[in-house]
């Protein structure tokens, strides 16, 4: 996976006229469907006829000398949680199926078409996004390109897997407790979770509006930041940093709990080779991060916040919901408006201790996700299901709760590298992730 071609790469053939929007947008649309010959369930919803009439007006335009961004012309994908002009959106669930077509594109994807990118199609995720594993009753649920056994992981389940099977140069998707970082990990991609009002989330589903952020999830570092960059408004300096001398912290203590042996090797062996290369990996402890399960024990802001938008909802259509995820979004109805304020104080504490444990660093290194993707079959039953939907969380749902901004990358089959600040560091984390992926390579 890891020879596809990167937006750059594929920019500068648009540019040369080695190839055409068109024909990358029907190479696209055959991977497609392909991928759904063969049982594949990355998509809810192909737009061939729209994409593709996309793609001639990029080659129009490009003829033209119009080239609006180094997107243009280049097939994306969008996460089902985000109104695209004329398509319904179900949010993975079949409780919308009576919502009228959206009358405007949400503002991420208004941003994207305005860039020249050919919105290809809807991507399959956790029903609502409340979820970090990605299966879904209603529509299936999308595997990791490594293993047909093992999940794909969520929410943006199939925006990943549109990347990873060349389906998508790279996809739209929102990350509410690590929802673009744990399918980039798992599907061998990048992903970039910036921090939260970045991007513009109305005209998508919330989850928990304390904690949402939309971003992408694509090949590589330099891919984020050109996605970024169009759904942001922002150009950021994303320059890789010199890795010698990066101050790179390291916390042995709950994110560390846990781990799977293979996991735990890849990134000992990954902090081995940047301290090889110059970099200093500081150890510092966050011991304040193991109350965190009993912080946000009673369902936290994600429950809260989700409650309020699907209560009126869930009372006509709660019986077409997939039930793990009604359980959940219920125990907000059981929360009181002190509760609801304690969290909002103890979120507040937590990032001020965060960002005084967190002066000095460059980034806060971390695997991704404690475990490698899990095996669809040994998520059966409840308890096993939510037993490994909270370890996949945990360690991604940390920069979350601290209004951070984080990437991952690759660093093994299945497994991720997260490389973490703090709220506004988007710069510096994407300068620090480049350097990384620099130095790994």
């Amino acid at each position: 996976m890891s020879a596809a071609p990167t937006i750059a790469a594929l920019a500068a053939s648009l540019a040369a006229g080695r190839t055409t929007s068109v024909t990358l947008t029907e190479d696209a649309l055959a991977r497609i469907a392909h991928h759904q010959r063969a049982g594949g369930v990355a998509f809810l919803h192909v737009d061939a006829e729209g994409a593709l009439a996309q793609a001639r007006a990029a080659d129009q335009a490009r003829a033209a000398g119009l080239v609006a961004s180094p997107l243009a012309g280049l097939p994306v994908s969008i996460k089902d949680l985000f109104d695209v002009r004329g398509q319904m959106t179900r949010a993975g669930s079949v409780a919308l199926d009576d919502t009228a077509p959206a009358q405007a594109d949400a503002p991420a994807v208004a941003r994207l078409r305005a860039a020249g990118a050919v919105l290809i199609g809807r991507t399959n995720m956790s029903e609502f996004a409340f979820s970090g594993l990605g299966l879904n009753p209603h529509y299936g649920t999308p595997r990791t390109p490594f293993d047909a056994e093992r999940i794909a992981g969520g929410s943006t389940s199939g925006g990943a897997v549109s990347v990873a099977e060349d389906m998508a140069v790279a996809a739209l998707g929102t990350d509410t407790g690590g929802s673009i970082r744990i399918p980039s990990a798992f599907c061998g991609l990048t992903g970039f979770k910036p921090t939260a009002r970045r991007v513009p989330l109305s005209g998508a589903v919330p989850l928990s509006t304390s904690l949402d952020s939309a971003g992408p999830l694509a090949r590589s570092v330099a891919c984020c930041v050109a996605v970024d960059a169009v759904l942001s408004g922002e150009t950021l300096d994303t320059r890789p940093a010199d890795l010698s001398g990066l101050r790179l912290y390291v916390t042995r203590d709950f994110v560390m709990d846990g781990v799977e042996a293979e996991v735990a090797q890849a990134f000992e062996a990954t902090l081995s080779r940047l301290s090889a290369k110059g970099a200093q990996i500081v150890t510092f402890d966050f011991p304040e991060l193991r109350r965190l399960p009993e912080i946000n024990a009673g369902g936290g802001l994600t429950a809260a916040e989700s409650w309020t938008w699907h209560r009126e909802l869930l009372a006509r259509q709660g019986d077409r919901y997939d039930p793990r995820v009604a359980q959940r979004i219920r125990r907000g109805q059981q929360q009181s408006a002190a509760d609801y304020i304690t969290l909002l104080a103890e979120r507040a504490a937590m990032q001020a201790r965060a960002a005084e444990r967190l002066r000095d660093a460059d980034a806060w290194l971390m695997p991704t996700v404690a475990v490698r993707p899990p095996r669809l079959d040994a998520l059966t039953r409840d308890e096993d299901f939510f037993a490994t939907n909270g370890l996949v969380l945990r360690n991604p749902s940390v920069l979350n709760w601290l209004d951070g901004c984080a990437a991952s990358l690759p660093m093994g089959q299945g497994i991720g590298l997260g490389i973490c600040g703090l709220h506004g560091h988007d710069a510096r984390v994407l300068q620090v992730a480049g350097a990384i992926e620099q130095g790994l390579a």
